[in-house]
């Protein structure tokens, strides 16, 4: 059975480490921050200048003036700190982030990612994600794999304007994790009930199985 976004986002979440400085994206990235496991202590980084980002508010802690780079509402942590975008993005281009955990709408087998724009539609700017996928340390796309129209979004080539080039470590998406090697996409896990040939068939590069094939869970 196919993940859900939130349990995309569990997912992508266990790959945090102790310590870790993080960047999430819009989308199902943001979710992440309702499930890093418990025990390790990471640090969530907002481009809009804010280090020490916590869960979703529920209704009684909604502040309209905490929001993310996506506009959403947040949590402040005890430590939280507050800054400029010029030194929030000195953090990034200096490779102070640990992991970036970013939405795609194409990934190539290669590690391109295509997540800022499609032709024809109006929008204000590339904002963090260029400068996010070349300095962050490692970057991850939480995605659902197949597009709302039915289309692939794993392609041997992106298609669309790209974000930055082989740049993307690993996959998590509603079927599988992928790991994007120098050898090609070496499938690593699967959703539960979901099979290898599934996975390939919404898949456009050729897929490597791992010997240690396992099934996700969150």
């Amino acid at each position: 059975m196919p993940l859900t976004r939130e349990q995309i986002a569990a997912r992508a979440a266990k790959e945090l480490k102790d310590g870790f400085y993080v960047n999430l994206g819009i989308g199902i990235p943001t979710l992440v921050a309702n499930y890093v496991p418990k025990g390790i202590d990471v640090i969530l980084q907002s481009e809009n200048g804010m280090l020490g980002i916590g869960p979703y508010p529920t209704e009684k802690e909604i502040d309209p003036d905490l929001i993310n780079a996506g506009k959403e509402t947040v949590t402040e942590l005890k430590g939280t700190a507050y800054f400029s975008s010029a030194d929030s993005f000195a953090m990034i281009r200096g490779g102070h982030i640990d992991a970036a955990i970013l939405g795609a709408m194409e990934v190539s087998e290669k590690g391109d990612i295509a997540n800022w724009t499609i032709p024809g539609k109006v929008l204000k700017g590339m904002g963090g994600a260029m400068d996010l996928v070349s300095g962050a340390k490692k970057v991850i796309v939480a995605m659902e794999q197949v597009a709302r129209d039915g289309s692939k979004k794993v392609l041997k080539e992106c298609r669309l304007p790209l974000t930055g080039k082989k740049c993307v470590n690993m996959i998590v998406s509603e079927l599988a994790v992928i790991d994007v090697t120098p050898q090609g996409l070496v499938l690593r896990e699967v959703a539960p009930g979901v099979t290898p040939e599934d996975v390939q068939k919404v898949t456009e590069p050729t897929l490597k199985i791992s010997p240690e094939l396992r099934t996700i869970r969150v």
